[in-house]
């Protein structure tokens, strides 16, 4: 009985240690595969900000060489917009963007799965999307001219300068169908397929951060930010690329072709220099012979507004509603640790570090 005594107190004292023992080589094994997965997504983040750097700077090389040699050879086509164009756009569609491509997809990638999307719910993405370029392009604009300001020169709107030197069917082309389909497929497709495995918020923000920066312009920075995050949601949750495409070619139907030939129509910029001369008779003038374009202009100008009206309403009652939700991932990096994880690594740095700079160049070029 005492033997029995005594082994039984022994067990008791013991099992304590034992469990307590357990629970810290638990907590360790769990530290361990933790860092693990955090050290490997930081590698998994790091290829993908690589492969877009290098994607960049083939992207520029290729574009560089043909504009290098036209201005040697042909300067005079350099003054021709369009071909101007032509000669920087159709080296990186059909080589840059290309070999971009194929270096980011030797990153493993996962399948965002597919699911339909209800007619009604489309023409509301639609609407929000409208609602929220033109609300973030109105402040982009507010922040870029009191930079101007600030710096006592006007920041160039690379967009409107380059929208204003070639023709509609240019516009056509370049905005309306190679830019939708190129870049809804490099900036949503390839990333978010290859982050959503760490959720999708990571994925959603990822890919609209690149895309934003890809623009290498305050101006368009902002609303191409907001707009990718927005299409990166939308292809998260319905995993068909179509519907980003076709709200994308929508947005730039509208706001480049459209509203380059209502500017086009009316020209603005001769009214506005009778304006500032006080010329009455000039003024009115102007306005009886451009009366349909100045109509159609209003138009457009009441399409905008209530796009934004609209859009802000319907993103107020999405937010109340909780629509905006977003899955984990397969694998979860912890609070605290997602930044560095996702942001501070080699790859993801200098991709930034590049386009900030390319952003502050054109401020203050």
């Amino acid at each position: 009985m005492e033997g029995t005594n005594e082994y039984g107190t022994w067990q008791n004292n013991a099992a304590p240690s034992m469990e307590g023992w357990q629970q810290a080589e638990g907590e360790r094994e769990r530290r361990e595969r933790e860092n693990r997965e955090l050290k490997a997504a930081k590698k998994h983040f790091s290829k993908l900000g690589g492969m877009y750097i290098l994607g960049t700077i083939v992207i520029y090389a290729v574009q560089l060489v043909p504009m290098a040699l036209v201005s040697f050879l042909l300067p005079e086509w350099l003054w021709n917009g369009n071909i101007s164009m032509l000669v920087s756009m159709l080296p990186m569609y059909l080589i840059g963007m290309p070999v971009l491509i194929l270096l980011v997809r030797t990153i493993p990638a996962d399948r965002v799965e597919r699911r339909s999307i209800r007619p009604g719910s489309f023409i509301v993405a639609v609407v929000m999307s409208f609602g929220a370029v033109y609300l973030t392009n109105i402040i982009g604009n507010v922040i870029t001219a009191a930079i101007g300001t600030l710096k006592g020169s006007s920041v160039q709107n690379q967009l409107a300068n380059m929208t204003e030197s070639i023709s509609l069917w240019m516009i056509v082309l370049w905005m309306v169908i190679c830019a939708p389909f190129m870049e809804e497929y490099v900036f949503r497709k390839l990333i978010v397929d290859r982050t959503i495995r760490y959720g999708q918020g990571v994925a959603v923000l990822v890919s609209g951060l690149m895309f934003g920066l890809f623009h290498g312009n305050l101006n368009q920075f902002v609303y191409a930010f907001v707009l990718g995050v927005f299409l990166a949601f939308l292809y998260v949750k319905t995993g068909n690329l179509k519907i980003t495409i076709a709200i994308h070619m929508m947005i730039n139907f509208m706001g480049g072709l459209v509203s380059s030939a209502l500017m086009r129509a009316i020209d603005l910029n001769e009214y506005l220099e009778m304006v500032s001369d006080m010329d009455m008779d000039a003024m009115m003038a102007y306005i009886s012979e451009n009366m349909a374009g100045l109509l159609a202009y209003g138009v457009f100008l009441i399409f905008i507004f209530g796009m934004l009206i609209a859009g802000l309403v319907l993103f107020i009652v999405c937010l109340v509603k909780k629509k905006f939700t977003f899955a984990r991932g397969l694998v979860v990096i912890p609070r605290g640790k997602r930044f560095s994880t996702i942001f501070l690594n080699v790859g993801m740095l200098l991709y930034s570090i590049f386009w900030i700079a390319m952003i502050i160049y054109q401020l203050f070029a």
